[in-house]
């Protein structure tokens, strides 16, 4: 077995289902040893650049391979500053109240919303207004800091798995394009399970790698970038959720809505066009949505019965 930079490990089995079954899949482009905060933001735009991923013959899970360790990843994304994410919260709020919207027609009632990777807290505090009582763990000190400041939100700082919520507390779990960061999806899957209620809700999203949009743009698909180390198919989120005991309640496909400014300046060839303060503004007013259907929409519910 080749020798992994230090912060690194191997993986001998496979995170969504714990199968032995591992083959390569694909080699990396970019130097793992390297890696740095600004690579793993929610923002960045270095498309196309993915590590050395390995595929599970049991499930098809993809997956970096080697991996950072959880406490690498977590010393990383502790460091991440992101205006240009909260600089979206317009277009990030459309996306969220469709969520919210279908959390509310298969809820049985409201109560605590746990959201993990929240960010700087935009879906919360749009849960808030609906009666909701929030509640999320972030990474960011810089997003834990500004959802307190910008939104009155206290969210906690550190891992969710290590986050002290009483079991069975909360009605409803939303993970917006977080799993696919994490080398451990089943100990964050396994966590959400824990902390809802009977009968509660888990809401996930994240991209689908044997989508035709990530077919067809190859290796420039703009879900290919170092912050995902876990790429998943219909038949691994299967695994992983009803693995831990969850039941697939509903699916659909996820929508994105940015700004034209947003969209240009990920760019390079076409930064040049927002370079002036009034082409900013102008783009920055033109709402785009992106229905690209490369990405999962899951709601899940925990059996009543436990």
């Amino acid at each position: 077995m080749d020798s992994v930079p230090s912060r690194f490990e191997r993986a001998t089995r496979c995170p969504a289902c714990g199968g032995s079954r591992l083959g390569p899949w694909r080699k990396g482009n970019f130097d793992i040893a390297r890696l740095d905060k600004d690579q793993i933001k929610i923002t960045d735009s270095e498309y196309g650049k993915i590590w050395d991923l390995s595929a599970c013959g049991s499930c098809g899970h993809i997956f970096a391979d080697p991996y950072p360790n959880p406490e690498f990843l977590l010393s990383l994304y502790g460091q991440v500053e992101d205006p240009a994410y909260d600089a979206e919260a317009e277009g990030r709020a459309q996306n969220f109240r469709g969520i919210l919207d279908r959390l509310d027609a298969l809820a049985s009632g409201r109560g605590t919303l746990f959201d993990v990777g929240a960010a700087t807290g935009i879906l919360l505090e749009l849960a808030r207004a609906r009666g909701w009582t929030p509640d999320g763990a972030e990474a960011s000190a810089w997003a834990v800091a500004f959802a307190l400041r910008a939104r009155g939100l206290r969210l906690r700082r550190g891992p969710f798995e290590e986050a002290r919520v009483e079991p069975g507390s909360c009605r409803a779990v939303t993970m917006v394009d977080f799993i696919e960061h994490t080398p451990t999806p089943r100990a964050a899957i396994a966590r959400a399970h824990e902390i809802l209620a009977p009968g509660g809700l888990l809401c996930l999203v994240t991209p689908d790698i044997h989508s035709l949009s990530a077919r067809l743009a190859g290796r420039r698909w703009w879900h290919l970038r170092p912050g995902h180390v876990a790429y998943f198919s219909k038949r691994s989120l299967d695994a992983l959720l009803e693995g831990a005991g969850f039941r697939i309640v509903r699916r659909r496909r996820y929508a994105w809505t940015f700004s034209a400014h947003y969209l240009l300046t990920r760019i390079a060839a076409l930064r040049p066009l927002v370079r002036s303060r009034r082409a900013a503004l102008f783009f920055k007013g033109i709402p785009i949505k992106l229905a690209l259907g490369d990405s999962f929409e899951i709601y899940a519910r925990k059996d009543p019965r436990t």
